[in-house]
This record gives structure tokens, sequence and C-alpha cells, in this order.
């Protein structure tokens, strides 16, 4: 998040008053609910890039509960929420402080995280997330989306993993419904 300060008075009860602020500031049309344009401005990379469009409106969809594709000050606190908890654990293992997650440092996150994947895989999920013509690595934006997108995977597999084998067999179909409800 940009650092601006606006004074805080009439903060709802359960928002968080640094939310309080940046939704004010973000809010630019002062509509009290924010887009997705407003939101890719609020949020930053430790290079001070905006975020990408895709993360932004995985984001939006996901606290959004009115399903009107803008999200309300009480969705822009649990928001902010999160968004602390995955800067916190970016900032764990990115070691080197570039502001990129690596391969190593991306399959010792999730593995750390429970997830038991091969540093080959690890290693294409960087490759595929990486900003084209930029430093090698993963940032915070793109670390968020392929986390959160993982978390939403794996709690698909497990909702059909009863026997906890490891396997599933599901037909095609199923797998593209899993998938568009999941990530879409």
């Amino acid at each position: 998040f940009k650092s601006q300060h606006r004074p805080t008075c009439n903060i709802p009860p359960g928002v968080n008053p640094e939310a309080y602020q940046w939704f004010q500031s973000v809010d630019t049309d002062h509509s009290g609910s924010i887009t997705l344009k407003e939101l890719r401005q609020a949020l930053v990379n430790s290079n001070w890039s905006a975020f990408n469009d895709e993360t932004c409106l995985m984001m939006i969809n996901m606290f959004d509960k009115t399903r009107s594709g803008r999200m309300d000050l009480f969705g822009f606190s649990a928001l902010w929420d999160f968004m602390q908890q995955w800067r916190a654990l970016f900032q764990q293992y990115d070691r080197d402080r570039s502001g990129c997650i690596s391969g190593q440092e991306l399959h010792q996150a999730l593995a750390q995280m429970g997830y038991n994947l091969s540093p080959q895989f690890t290693e294409t999920l960087v490759g595929r997330f990486s900003v084209r013509g930029g430093r090698p690595g993963m940032q915070l934006d793109r670390f968020i989306q392929v986390c959160t997108q993982l978390q939403s995977m794996t709690q698909a597999f497990r909702e059909r993993d009863t026997a906890l084998a490891g396997n599933i067999r599901m037909s095609y179909e199923d797998f593209l419904t899993s998938a568009i409800t999941r990530l879409m």
C-alpha cells in the first residue's frame, strides 16, 4: 500500500483504522465503494509498481460480498488484513530483500505452508508469474495470486479426496467446473 495520511473520524466498528484511511484516499469518486481501477492504484509491489489486474480482480471477487464488482469499506478492511498477512509471509521468504521471490524461496514458503511440491513445479510457477523483462522472480502481487489459487485448488481437491489418498478420479467437466468456480 502507498503511504498517505488522513485524519480518522467516524470509523465504523470492526474496521481497521489504517484501512479506513486508505479507503478514504482511494475512493476517489467518493461513492463509498472501490472499483478495480481504484484498487489497482492503492496496491503496490516493493518496487512501487502497481499490482496486476488479475490479482486485483481476484481480490475484488474475494471481498465483494454484493457481487457488484466493487468493494465496500468492510470488504476493504478485510482485504487490508489479508494483505498484511501475505506481505509478512512474502518478506519472511524474500531473504535477499530483492522484492522478488525466487523459485527456491517459493519452494521453501510453500513447503512451510504444507505443500509437498517439487522444486521443478515452483520454478515453473516463478517462470510463469515473473514480470517479463524485469528482475527474475515473483513479486508480491503474483505471490498472493499463486498462493490464493493454490489454496483454492487444494480445497477443491480435498473435497473429493475423502480417503486422503492423494489421488482423485474426476471427469474432465468436473475438473473444469471446479477450476471455473474457484479461479474465475
